[in-house]
Order: structure tokens, then sequence, then C-alpha cells
């Protein structure tokens, strides 16, 4: 099996990370980090200047029901018929969708009926896409800790330039700009992935079912108690860190320092995720998950510096040292997940942790309007910061998460 022998070689064995393949799989997927960047700001500031916080949150949370809803599937025909054929017909579901999107803000005021189908229908494309993007590595890659981390320096280098530039263009064109840009960088995409030549891997027979690939993939994930623990932990932080952070902080920032403020927010983000990567580059701990689980607590710094109020640089600072810590622990688990599964249930094992791990995000952005209004949003964002830190706490005092050795 093809990504066995490739987990095989360790870090120490000489490697070459730029082949053609995984050339081509960086740029797919910086192209499209990018254009998600930009959405962000481009969804938080045009929906949330029609429909308010809730608005933003609504939209959010049916692109994020839709994904967990649909990600395992992605599991199972990634491993059935490829990740990297199921990942280009995501990519032009979601190329039509945001085309439409684009189509009705240039055109006039888009119904919010309208955002949330589309939302919908590219969230379900983004959860078939997902499975395929931690199955791909060890078929591209012989040192998957190394490329994980230069892939998330490009996640860094797109947050660094998305936000900037999706200000910009809503500044001089709108958000229809913004959001054919983003279908763009979805075709982008599709292509270079079409033009990868990834070596055949083992995966379940043909004459096997849907429903028992379902059950293989789930008995993998319950099989390891490392990681249905971190999931467990990560759906309180979903809930009460993540999911709010957008709608929240785009209000928050956007009101007291103006919209501007926000991107350049986002940009100090996207520098810490590079320093991060960077770091997780070069450091590689015995037991990748404790350090990650340390690195975490950096994480508390992004909702605190907005709940605090503080200057723009020190805003900016405080994303700065959330990002690295994000990036880092980042690294740490998409390593972890990648060398201790075998490539043949790979993509059903990652689809079931990123179902788990985002369906409190889920919660959280669709539970953040209805709280804002009867909850002063600061000490929505002072919760945040105390959960963020009981997480920390939570994957350390747990042991198969703490022990876990580095493969």
């Amino acid at each position: 099996m093809t990504a066995t022998l490739d987990r095989g070689a360790g870090p120490e064995a000489p490697s070459r990370l730029w082949t053609r393949d995984f050339t081509l799989y960086f740029g797919a997927r910086s192209v499209s980090l990018l254009g998600d960047a930009m959405m962000q700001v481009a969804a938080a500031l045009a929906v949330g200047k029609i429909y308010g916080v809730a608005g933003v949150g609504y939209v959010l949370a049916v692109w994020t029901l839709a994904a967990v809803g649909f990600v395992v599937f992605g599991g199972v025909f990634a491993d059935r018929i490829g990740a990297r054929t199921v990942m280009i017909g995501a990519d032009v579901v979601r190329v039509a969708t945001q085309g439409v999107v684009a189509v009705a803000f240039l055109t006039g005021t888009p119904p919010l009926w309208l955002l949330l189908v589309c939302s919908s229908l590219a969230g379900t494309a983004a959860g078939m896409f997902q499975p395929g993007v931690n199955g791909m590595i060890p078929l591209i890659a012989r040192d998957p800790q190394r490329a994980n981390a230069t892939l998330k320096i490009a996640d860094a280098g797109s947050q660094l330039a998305g936000p900037v530039l999706a200000g910009l263009v809503m500044a001089v064109s709108g958000a229809g700009v913004v959001y054919s840009l983003n279908a763009a960088t979805f075709a982008f995409s599709g292509l270079c992935l079409a033009l990868i030549r990834v070596r055949p891997a083992g995966g379940p027979k043909r004459t096997s079912t849907v429903l028992f690939d379902l059950r293989r993939g789930w008995a993998e994930f319950r099989s390891r108690t490392w990681m249905w623990s971190v999931i467990v932990i990560w759906v309180f932080f979903g809930m009460l860190v993540f999911g709010p952070y957008i709608p929240l902080g785009s209000r928050l920032i956007g009101e007291r320092l103006g919209d501007a403020a926000y991107g350049w927010a986002m940009a100090g983000l996207g520098t810490g995720t590079v320093v991060g990567g960077l770091i997780a580059i070069r450091l590689r701990p015995a037991r990748p998950l404790a350090a990650g689980g340390i690195a975490i607590f950096g994480f508390t710094f992004i909702p605190l510096s907005i709940a605090l109020e503080p200057s723009l640089p020190l805003l900016i600072a405080g994303h700065l040292v959330g990002g690295c810590a994000w990036a880092f622990w980042s690294v740490m688990w998409s390593t972890s997940v990648q060398t201790q599964v075998p490539g043949d249930v790979l993509n059903r094992v990652t689809a079931y942790e990123i179902a788990g791990s985002v369906s409190g995000a889920a919660v959280g952005q669709a539970l953040v309007g209805p709280a804002a209004e009867v909850v002063d949003p600061r000490s929505l964002l002072f919760v945040s910061s105390g959960v963020c830190v009981a997480v920390c706490a939570a994957l350390l005092a747990t042991r198969p998460i703490r022990n876990l050795r580095r493969v």
C-alpha cells in the first residue's frame, strides 16, 4: 500500500518535497484558500450589512451543517473512487454556487433564501472535498509533517492577503466581484487537481456497500481513543470559541475601528499562521498532540483581544499569537491522523473527525445571533477566552492524547 510505504520513511530520510504532484497540489490549495479567506470578509461585511449578525450566523451555519452532513459520504467516495476525483467534482459545484451569488450581488440585493441555498450547496461540496485534503498528503509527500507545515504556511499567506484583497475589492467594486474571484479560485483548484498523477492506494472493494464502508470508517475512528477524545473536546471549542468568533469579531471590530481594521486583524492572523507553520517545519516533538495542546493556549488571545477593545496594533498582535498557536496545533493534529491511520481507511476516518470537530462550530454560528441580542457580545467573547483555556487543560489532562507518540 503506497501510503503505508510513504509513512515508513521517517523525517530523517532524504526526500524531495517539491515534486510535480506536490507543486500542483500546493497551487490548488493556495489559490483555493485565498478565495476562502476573501469570502470570510465578504460574508461578514456584505451579508452583515444587509441582514445583520444573525444573517451572517445563519449563512455560516447552513454551510457548516451541510459540510458536516455530507463529509462522511465524502470520505467513503474518496476511498472508493479516489480523493482527487471527488475533490474536482466538489470544485465544479462551488464554481457554480459562488457564480450564482456573484451574479445576485452584481444585479441587486440577493434575498436571504438565495444566500442560504447557495451556502448550503457550497457546504455540501466542501464536505465532499475535505476528507481528500488529508488523504492526498501521504500520496504526494514522503514527509507528511513537512508537507502539512508548508501547506499551513500557504494557508497563512492566504489569510494574510485574502482579507486585505477582499477589503480593497469590496471598497472599489463590491461583493459581486469578490464572489466572482472566489468562483475563479475554485476553477483554478480543480484544474490543478486534474493535472496531478497520484499513485493508486488500497481502498474498499467495489462490492462493499456504502453502509458497510461507513461502519468500517466508524469502527476505525472509535478504536482510537486519542482521536475521539480530541473531537469531544473540540465540539465545545467550536461551539463556544470558533463558531461565535467570526460574526462577533467582524461586528465589534468594524463598529469600533472600521471595516479595514477587521481586514488587518485577519492579516495578523495570517502572519501568525506563517510563523506557526515555520516552527512546525523545524520542531518535531516526540508527543505531537501534547505539544499542540500547549500551543493552542495562544488562541485565547484572539477572542480576548477583541473583548478588551485594545488599540489596533494590540488587536493585530493578539491575532498574530493566536494564528501561530492554531497553525502549530493544526500541523501536529493533521500529521498524527495521517501517520497513525491506515491509508485504505484514511479518508473515511478523516471524514468522521471533521464531522465531529466542526459540528460544534455550526451550533455556535447558529446561536450567536440570538445570543448577542440578549447578552453583551463582549461578554460572550470573554466566555470564549475562558473556554479556550479549559480546552487546553482538557487536551493535556487526557492521557491518550498527552501520551500519543510521533510515528
